[in-house]
């Protein structure tokens, strides 16, 4: 199957400055994928990451890293293999305590792997120790590392030629051990291939690593420098151990202060989201104001013109029962006029009977 990345993440990655060792230098602009890889082939875990096609993480989990948290949202592990400390921040704690628990899962599994490895390499020691040894040296993990400097492509290829004399001896002794030591070399040669890939792959890192080297040789000779002078100055390594300790101190205070300062930042990112969100409910409400403020003014014109409409129809009332009360009024009359008619026409009725 090869190299499968097995958990993936995203982090702002820095380095640990190679001039002053006390300052964090940020490899990426922005948050990139950050992933642990498993080589099945090799038993092998790495720490890879990508800036495009840069790759500025590349390193190879040993039983002896450890991965720290210094803050509830970054933590730093260092690979002295890169000569370099490698430091990640994460958008959330969550995400930080995940990837600590991945590390310490893939710590454990190198560990293993190494004791599976050395148990295996003391079970199968035999008269031919030497030749096997010779045999097994390529794919150890320190040689297979895509980090390690001091392993080249020529370097692989004779590693290669070594192992095809050294396998002269295993005629002379048993059929089985014959046969498990050439499907050893056959797997030495594949790996062998493989690695030569990764190490042609791997040449321009290389190149820079060798010119880090180069600038931490040089640091580290002016550095020796300056302490023998304050050697010669003092006569004395008491003054020098005071030095190394106020550095130390002023080193944990810059640190714990850079630590403050990063939380206050994430403090004020918070709020600022937090202001942005306010600023959205208060565009959202004034919007919903001026919408209620227009809905009441058309709830205003349309009350004063019902109240309008109920005037009028008030008028309208008053002057139809004017006229009803009049005309009621002259019925009355004409009512009157035809009872006293009809009084009338009964008497001359009468008085014509008579």
């Amino acid at each position: 199957m090869g190299e499968q990345p097995i958990f993936s993440t995203r982090a702002h990655v820095f380095q640990i400055d190679p001039n002053t060792k006390k300052n964090w230098l940020p490899t990426s602009k922005h948050a990139v994928t950050v992933s642990y890889f498993y080589d099945s082939t090799r038993n092998v875990y790495r720490i890879i990451s990508l800036d495009g096609s840069k790759a500025i993480i590349n390193s190879t989990i040993t039983p002896n890293m450890n991965f720290t948290k210094t803050s509830h949202k970054f933590g730093q592990w260092a690979d002295s293999r890169a000569n370099t400390v490698y430091g990640l921040g994460f958008s959330s704690e969550a995400h930080l305590s995940k990837f600590a628990e991945k590390f310490a899962e893939f710590k454990e599994a190198a560990r293993l792997a190494k004791e599976k490895s050395q148990e295996k390499m003391e079970l199968t020691s035999s008269p031919s120790q030497e030749s096997a040894t010779d045999l097994q040296s390529p794919v150890t993990p320190e040689s297979i590392n895509g980090t390690d400097e001091q392993v080249t492509p020529d370097a692989a290829f004779n590693a290669e030629s070594r192992a095809e004399p050294n396998a002269v001896p295993f005629p002379h002794s048993s059929t089985s051990i014959t046969k498990h030591w050439e499907a050893e070399l056959a797997t030495l040669k594949g790996n062998n291939a493989k690695l030569t890939a990764t190490l042609l792959e791997s040449t321009a890192n290389v190149k820079q690593w060798k010119q880090q080297l180069a600038a931490y040789q040089e640091e580290a000779e002016r550095l020796h420098k300056r302490v023998t002078e304050l050697e010669c100055v003092s006569g004395q390594t008491t003054g020098i151990k005071t030095q190394k300790t106020e550095l130390n101190q002023t080193i944990e205070e810059l640190e714990a202060e850079l630590k403050a300062k990063e939380e206050e930042l994430e403090k004020l990112k918070e709020e600022v989201e937090n202001a942005n969100q306010l600023q959205t409910q208060k565009d959202s409400l004034t919007q919903k104001l001026q919408e209620t403020q227009l809905r009441n003014a058309e709830l205003e014109s349309q009350l004063s013109d019902l109240e309008q409409r109920l005037e009028n129809s008030q008028l309208e009332d008053e002057m139809f029962r004017k006229s009803l009360r009049s005309l009621l009024e002259l019925l009355d009359g004409k009512i009157f006029e035809l009872t006293e008619l009809r009084n009338s026409l009964a008497k001359l009725i009468e008085s014509g009977r008579s």
